[in-house]
């Protein structure tokens, strides 16, 4: 039988190591990115001020792999039934039972002005693009508008004015956070959001909630029921889609992350609502977790088809445990962890620990050291 995985994120790649350690040695393992690296977006933003960084987070599958036969390609379209996958290079996959885990794209809500004047922060490039042009205005001036006020809005918001900073240059560049919600992050309790909004505050992000973006022209942002708002850099964090494969959508799939009889749907590619009947975020904690049982489910499917039938196999369900929240904001950070709201040193080192044990566990070890010296050493962000 050949297992596809589509996408190797946060829940592909996790799915994918498990794979390679119970699959049956004449079972196939493919494993379709469109990069052919693991990405950890998690600590994206930080090559905003330090470049460097984005070597330990783009992660060649080769190296944090064995197993699986890794194809560099883009998904265009899915077809479970048949058990068919369209690659944009035109060529066909087939597949006995397919997981996707290719993750969200952007989401514009239809603001095709938006599409053209922002810069998403998404991939590694599109943190390249936002330093180069932050470039611009730390040397003439100005302002830069982030739009979305979530962790990637937040954390990208910190980042700019943290460079700014650095380079002395606070008083001549703004950085403006924009948010439909009335606090940031949405969704958060009412700690976490005013500990978020001093942060900001503190780190010289001008915060503006409850301003909704309906669309943008090559020198301001429009708004609703306000005045346009100037800018020099556009940068947008405002939410995610589904994938191109999947038209745009992220299908509602239950706890045992099954998408239909011969596919499996998990992270940001799918809307998964577990155990306990509730809708999940579409988070990094929530897509490593996931992974563990879509790697248990897929395996018992195989070994039922293996064995001709008989009763459906069971299958494990997913069960969300919001073990804590991690954002920094620039040199800053908060953290919750259970019931405890930390600040400063204490969110930092949380966050570095986080960082640099995942990148330990998918066995990129001189990735982790790296990250761990930069983070607590330091680094300039002049380099």
């Amino acid at each position: 039988m050949r297992v596809a995985i589509f996408g190797a994120g946060y829940a592909g790649l996790g799915v994918a190591r498990r794979l390679e350690r119970t699959l049956p040695d004449d079972d196939d393992l493919v494993v379709v990115d469109e990069s052919g690296e693991h990405v950890v977006r998690h600590l994206l933003h930080r090559g905003i001020r330090y470049p460097e960084e984005l070597a330990h987070v783009r992660l060649p599958l080769g190296t944090v792999l064995e197993r699986a036969t890794i194809r560099e390609a883009s998904v265009e379209a899915l077809d479970h039934t048949a058990g068919v996958a369209t690659l944009a290079d035109g060529e066909t996959l087939s597949y006995d039972i397919g997981v996707v885990t290719l993750g969200g794209e952007p989401e514009f809500y239809g603001l095709e002005d938006v599409i053209e004047h922002a810069t998403p922060l998404h991939r590694p490039s599109d943190v390249e693009t936002i330093r180069a042009d932050f470039e611009a205005v730390l040397e003439d001036g100005g302002r830069v508008v982030v739009g979305g006020g979530g962790l990637t809005g937040i954390q990208t918001a910190g980042e700019l004015a943290a460079l700014a900073r650095h380079r002395d240059a606070s008083e001549a560049v703004e950085v403006t956070l924009l948010e439909q919600s009335d606090a940031v992050p949405p969704g958060f309790d009412d700690r976490l959001q005013t500990a978020v909004a001093d942060a900001l505050e503190a780190a010289g992000v001008v915060l503006h909630p409850s301003t909704t973006i309906t669309g943008a022209t090559a020198d301001a942002v429009a708004v609703a029921d306000g005045e346009p708002i100037p800018y020099e850099q556009f940068v947008w964090a405002g939410g995610i889609q589904g994938p191109v494969a999947q038209a745009g959508d992220r299908p509602t799939v239950p706890a045992t992350l099954r998408l239909s009889e011969n596919a499996f749907a998990l992270g940001d590619a799918a809307q998964v609502v577990d155990a306990d009947g509730t809708r999940v975020p579409p988070t990094a904690h929530a897509a490593i977790r996931q992974a563990g049982v879509a790697a248990t489910n897929v395996t018992r499917v195989i070994e039922h088809r293996r064995e001709n039938g008989g009763f459906a196999p069971r299958l494990d369900r997913y069960r969300h445990d919001e073990t804590g929240w991690l954002v920094s904001v620039g040199d800053d950070a908060v953290a919750k962890v259970g019931p405890t709201l930390l600040r400063g040193d204490a969110a930092k080192a949380v966050k570095t620990t986080v960082g640099a044990g995942y990148l330990s566990s998918i066995g990129a070890f001189g990735d982790a050291g790296a990250h761990l010296r930069e983070t607590v050493f330091g680094q300039s962000p002049d380099a």
